[in-house]
């Protein structure tokens, strides 16, 4: 079987399960399988696939047909400026998570030195990506996942920024190092009970721990506030990524933990998705 039949059968396969994007996922697949660019495929559509890549070609597609995500299946993904090494146990990055970035970025410009924290570090995504981005801060990253932190470092030492973060396994609760000019997380903020409304590459396959946010999505959220109180210097920032429904209720519980909420900013389909406040207590 050549390129363009393996990609056009895998399609169908993938259309028939409801996969979206059934012949980009058929592409990016089997250049993994190939270790090529994309654009290897077009220009060589007529090239025939030997039997091992067929059948490993094969067997990610029957994968992908069941919702396992394509990050899980390349075991990387792209955001902001780099790329990250993604494995199951871990919260998948996603664009909307960028506007963190962005906020971060544009709040320290005229900073040359901040101490961060990043609370639920996940892929070590957030702050690595700032950390990439300024090269004489440096952070923290602290996650209850033990597959979180094995992953942070090596993405860490994959960017060339080991020597300015430090992980740890602990829940926030247990936390108490240091003091920090910056907060940053995107805590879980689903409500449980819909957690079953998801897509199925989500509800299936990612961390229930980085999805679930509790009956009405805030208890981790509350969590991550009541300890940034205590560890962020004073005027220090806390940067928290929301649900599009939670602005009302996360600015109600920041201004009684004496927050002073100094932006919202929309992610990229115009929903309200991070909250910018400043210990002012």
């Amino acid at each position: 079987m050549n390129i363009f039949n393996a990609i056009k059968e895998g399609s169908k396969i993938l259309k028939k399960n409801n996969i979206k994007f059934s012949a980009l996922d058929c592409e990016i697949l089997l250049a993994k399988v190939l270790k090529k660019e994309r654009k290897y495929l077009i220009l060589n559509l007529d090239k025939k696939l030997n039997r091992k890549n067929l059948e490993i070609y094969k067997n990610l597609i029957n994968q992908r047909s069941y919702g396992k995500p394509i990050a899980y299946l390349t075991k990387k993904k792209d955001f902001w400026n780099s790329e990250f090494i993604v494995e199951e146990g871990t919260l998948i990055p996603r664009p909307d998570t960028e506007v963190l970035i962005e906020a971060t970025l544009k709040l320290f410009k005229n900073r040359d030195y901040a101490n961060i924290l990043d609370v639920g570090v996940g892929s070590g995504c957030i702050i690595l990506s700032i950390l990439n981005e300024k090269p004489c801060f440096y952070g923290t990253g602290i996650d209850i996942s033990s597959k979180s932190i094995i992953l942070s470092k090596l993405n860490a030492k994959k960017l060339s920024v080991e020597n300015r973060v430090k992980f740890i396994k602990t829940d926030v609760d247990n936390f108490s190092n240091g003091k920090y000019d910056l907060i940053i997380s995107n805590p879980p903020y689903i409500n449980s009970n819909k957690i079953k409304n998801l897509e199925k590459d989500v509800r299936n396959f990612e961390p229930k721990l980085a999805l679930d946010g509790g009956l009405d999505g805030t208890f981790k959220i509350l969590k991550v506030i009541k300890k940034a109180s205590t560890l962020l210097k004073s005027n220090g920032k806390l940067i928290l990524e929301i649900g599009y429904d939670q602005k009302k209720i996360i600015m109600s519980l920041l201004k009684k933990k004496g927050f002073y909420i100094n932006n919202i900013v929309k992610d990229y389909a115009k929903n309200d998705r991070c909250v910018i406040s400043t210990k002012i207590n």
